[in-house]
């Protein structure tokens, strides 16, 4: 976000802004002290404040000039479902109309939260309900951000995580492995990692944060060169390009020379890894050849690899392999030298599973 936008006379949304970004713009806009952005992110995220009214360290012109430029927002809830599991997921309208979904995943000793970055999805993966939408936008940081605290808000309402202000989140992770692709939208991504991760915001260690991509290797290199801490997540699904070409048309684009030389380039921290997810369609990408090339495939790259079952009431097609045959996968993989998970559905009763999030337009039509 950038001091331009200001020629506008419309209000302009605070939550667009990280804070070196907010620091600019209240120095520019306001003339006031590097301090003040401190100030309004503790109040924004700390506090969760909605109201500059109730800023009471500010003056109160202050409070007022702010409250004429700015408008502190949140998306409009429109649909919480619950999940047998524990799992609920959200559908938020956004300030034009469109919709988004995000999960709030429930997991044997914490929560994470799934959001989105995009409405739609231009990368048309064919195991993805999202794909069918296409892109219609991408998502501001505020519509980001704004999942992030309405979904923290209502969870703390339902009696999930700490109650007091200033103590924990009611999740423990943040994943962007909603609705869209980040990698596209790395602008507004970028940012809304940058507040997750603000000591003054939301303070996330990066640890706690997953950018997840199907290989958009331009922005792999750029989110890697920026100051957003997060782990890096890769949609792989293949282990050749004929095979990930076909079911991720993205391949076409980069294929997995090009992802993976430059996933080998990627700078990260001592004891970090590159999490593959790893979806599993039954008789496409789960043969024994491909068992025995993943690990040859990610040689050289400290790597995590996350074996999803494909969930079936995604309704496009695929089949589940059997229970046994994702167990032995695993076992192979770990007896390979690989680090390996089987991420099993959450909220699949609730559409909520990976692959199933779409909005209610998109299932109205289907």
């Amino acid at each position: 976000m950038t001091t331009e936008s200001l020629s506008s006379n419309a209000p302009l949304d605070i939550l667009d802004y990280d804070r070196d970004a907010l620091r600019a713009l209240l120095k520019d806009k306001f003339d006031l002290s590097p301090f003040r952005a401190k100030q309004l992110f503790y109040w924004l995220y700390r506090a969760k404040t909605r109201d500059f009214a109730d800023m009471t360290n500010l003056s109160k012109a202050l409070r007022e000039e702010l409250r004429a430029r700015f408008i502190i927002s949140r998306p409009k809830m429109v649909v919480k479902k619950s999940s047998k599991d524990g799992s609920k997921k959200y559908l938020f309208q956004l300030k034009d109309g469109s919709e988004v979904e995000s999960v709030l995943i429930c997991q044997p000793t914490r929560y994470t939260l799934c959001v989105s970055s995009q409405v739609g999805c231009a990368v048309g993966c064919k195991f993805c309900r999202t794909a069918l939408m296409g892109l219609k936008r991408n998502l501001t940081p505020s519509e980001i951000i704004g999942q992030v605290l309405a979904v923290w808000e209502d969870a703390l309402l339902d009696g999930i995580g700490n109650k007091e202000i200033l103590e924990n989140s009611p999740f423990q992770n943040i994943v962007f492995m909603g609705m869209g692709e980040p990698l596209h939208n790395k602008a507004s991504v970028i940012s809304a990692v940058k507040i997750l991760n603000d000591e003054y915001g939301l303070s996330f260690s990066g640890r706690r944060i997953t950018v997840s991509t199907s290989g958009i290797v331009p922005g792999i290199k750029a989110f890697g060169e920026s100051d957003a801490r997060a782990n890096l997540a890769i949609s792989l699904n293949a282990t050749t390009d004929e095979v990930r070409t076909e079911i991720m048309p993205i391949n076409k684009r980069w294929n997995l020379d090009a992802l993976l030389g430059e996933l080998r380039n990627f700078p990260l921290k001592a004891g970090r890894r590159i999490t593959f997810e790893y979806v599993m369609l039954g008789g496409v990408n789960d043969t024994e050849a491909d068992l025995r090339r993943l690990p040859r495939l990610l040689s050289g790259i400290p790597a995590k690899i996350n074996l999803i079952p494909y969930n079936e009431n995604a309704g496009l097609g695929f089949k589940q392999p059997k229970t046994e045959h994702i167990f032995y996968w695993q076992k192979e993989l770990l007896a390979s030298g690989m680090n390996s998970t089987i991420r099993w559905s959450k909220g699949d009763d609730i559409s909520a599973a990976c692959g199933q999030l779409a909005t209610s337009d998109e299932k109205r039509a289907a």
